[in-house]
C-alpha cells in the first residue's frame, strides 16, 4: 500500500542512530508517522521541522503497518521566523496541537487548509502581531469544528438575538448576550468581538482572551479524549502575550 500527497510536518522523534519518526498531516490523507531513514541526517533534517510542506510518499506492505516516508520539501516556514520567539511559539503550538488532538489516518482535509493557511501568516513578516495571532484562534476555532465541537457564536442562546454578544456559555459554547448574560456573567467566559462579528479587527488584548476561550473547549472536548494537555509552546505564547499587555498598560 502507497500514498503520494503533500504534508505538513507536525513533529520527528528520533528513531535508532539516523532514523526519525515522522508526524505529519497530509491533505487528502491525514494523519500518519512513518519511518524515514536518515531523517536525523543533515540532508533530511532540514526538511523534518515543524510547519514545513513536503510531498510525502509513504508506503508499507500491510496498511496497518508503520510504513516509511520519503519526503522532498516544497515550502519552509519555519526559515522566515527564527528571530520571532513568538512566532515559532505559535507554529509549534498549532503543529503540537493537530498532532495531539487529531485522530491518526482519517481524513480531515479542512484541518490541513487552515493549518496551511495560518502557516502563511505566520511567516508573512509584514503582518502585525494582531493579524497572525487572530489567524491562530481561528485555526483553532476551525479545529474545534472539524472534529464536532464547533462554537456557535451568531446567537444569543437564552434570547435568539444576533447584537451585543459579549460572553459564551462554557456548557454549550453558545454565545450569550450582554443583557442576558448579566445575572451569570462570572460563570461564563469572555467573546471577544472579532469572533463575534467577522467585520471586527482583532486587537492585540483581544487575542489573550480569545486563546483562553479556544483553549478551554480545546482542553474540555479535544484533548481530554486523547489524554492530552495544551502544548507546552502555547501556554508559553500566551504567557508572553499576556505580559506584553500588561506592559504596555503601566
Amino acid at each position: 500500500m502507497d500514498w503520494d500527497d503533500q504534508a505538513i510536518v507536525l513533529g520527528v522523534v528520533g528513531h535508532g542512530e539516523a532514523g526519525a519518526i515522522l508526524d505529519c498531516l497530509s491533505e487528502a490523507h491525514g494523519r500518519y508517522k512513518g519511518y524515514v531513514r536518515g531523517g536525523r541526517g543533515r540532508r533530511q533534517r532540514g526538511a523534518l521541522q515543524p510547519g514545513n510542506v513536503v510531498r510525502a510518499r509513504w508506503r508499507a506492505r500491510v496498511a496497518e503497518h508503520l510504513g516509511t516516508f520519503s519526503v522532498e520539501l516544497t515550502r519552509s516556514s519555519l526559515g522566515r521566523i527564527l528571530d520571532d520567539a513568538d512566532r515559532l511559539l505559535a507554529l509549534s503550538s498549532a503543529c503540537s496541537l493537530v498532532a495531539a488532538g487529531l485522530p491518526e489516518r482519517e481524513a480531515h482535509a479542512p484541518v490541513f487548509h487552515g493549518l496551511a493557511a495560518f502557516l502563511d501568516l505566520v511567516s508573512d513578516a509584514e503582518l502585525p502581531l494582531a493579524g497572525w495571532s487572530a489567524g491562530l484562534v481561528k485555526f483553532e476555532v476551525g479545529l474545534l469544528q472539524e472534529l464536532g465541537y464547533g462554537l456557535d457564536l451568531t446567537s444569543c442562546a437564552a434570547t435568539g438575538v444576533t447584537e451585543d454578544l459579549i460572553y459564551v456559555s462554557p456548557k454549550t459554547g453558545r454565545a450569550v448576550s450582554r443583557e442576558a448574560g448579566a445575572p451569570y456573567k462570572d460563570k461564563l467566559l469572555p467573546l471577544p468581538g472579532f469572533l463575534a462579528d467577522p467585520e471586527t479587527g482583532a486587537e492585540e488584548e483581544d487575542i489573550v482572551a480569545a486563546l483562553d476561550l479556544t483553549g478551554f473547549f480545546l482542553g474540555r472536548h479535544v484533548l481530554a479524549a486523547t489524554g492530552g494537555t495544551l502544548p507546552q509552546a502555547r501556554d508559553r505564547l500566551v504567557a508572553r502575550l499576556k505580559k506584553k499587555h500588561a506592559n504596555t498598560n503601566i
